[in-house]
């Protein structure tokens, strides 16, 4: 039988990890970024002001992770016309960053920051650290200009991403955002109907 004191503390443990509509967590740190001569300090002030995807995964030189990094390159394009900024996070440091850069085929395609996250306190930040491994789960963020988290997706280790169906997301946020009153249905797709929730409509759908 769950104790009240269990119940009471099982609540808490689901309230300090709600991430939807909290703010990103304060941070500055050294990142990678392409085309840069030098590594680049980036901080949570730095990210506001434009719609931000944070991509976390669990190491460098993996498996899963570089076809993760090359599905969001492919996309990168099109979320920079949406105002999006990429930056994807890993317990590893910049300098290994820039080595798996420098000698991996997908890697090397990236052109977003890659922020180095050593002592774990971004992950952390975001409550996605296994501790017991040092690593982050496969967590995506995505937070808008204000810093407020709007999508959060988290994925064990073995199962890989859609960066396709996160822009989805990015438009739907995005769309909601700018349009007061309406919401967008599941599968909703940019150009299809939405919704404005009302008396009238209840039970109607």
């Amino acid at each position: 039988m769950l104790s009240l004191t269990n119940l009471t503390l099982t609540i808490i443990k689901e309230i300090s990890m709600a991430k939807i509509n909290s703010t990103i967590p304060e941070f500055s740190t050294q990142a990678f970024v392409p085309g840069q001569d030098d590594f680049v300090t980036i901080t949570s002030d730095d990210v506001k002001g434009q719609w931000s995807v944070f991509l976390f995964y669990p190491a460098d030189f993996t498996f899963v992770c570089p076809t993760e990094l090359e599905d969001m390159q492919n996309i990168y394009a099109e979320l920079q016309q949406l105002g999006v900024q990429v930056y994807s996070v890993s317990t590893d440091s910049h300098f290994v960053h820039k080595a798996w850069h420098e000698t991996s085929d997908a890697i090397s395609k990236v052109t977003y920051p890659m922020l180095g996250d050593s002592t774990g306190a971004i992950t952390r930040g975001f409550d996605i650290m296994i501790e017991e491994a040092g690593q982050a789960l496969r967590g995506t963020f995505l937070a808008n200009p204000e810093g407020v988290i709007k999508v959060a997706e988290i994925h064990d280790l073995g199962i890989g991403r859609s960066a396709k169906d996160m822009l989805r997301k990015v438009k739907a946020a995005q769309y909601v955002a700018n349009h007061d009153g309406e919401v967008c249905p599941a599968a909703w797709e940019e150009g299809q109907k939405t919704l404005a929730p009302s008396l009238d409509l209840v039970g109607k759908i």
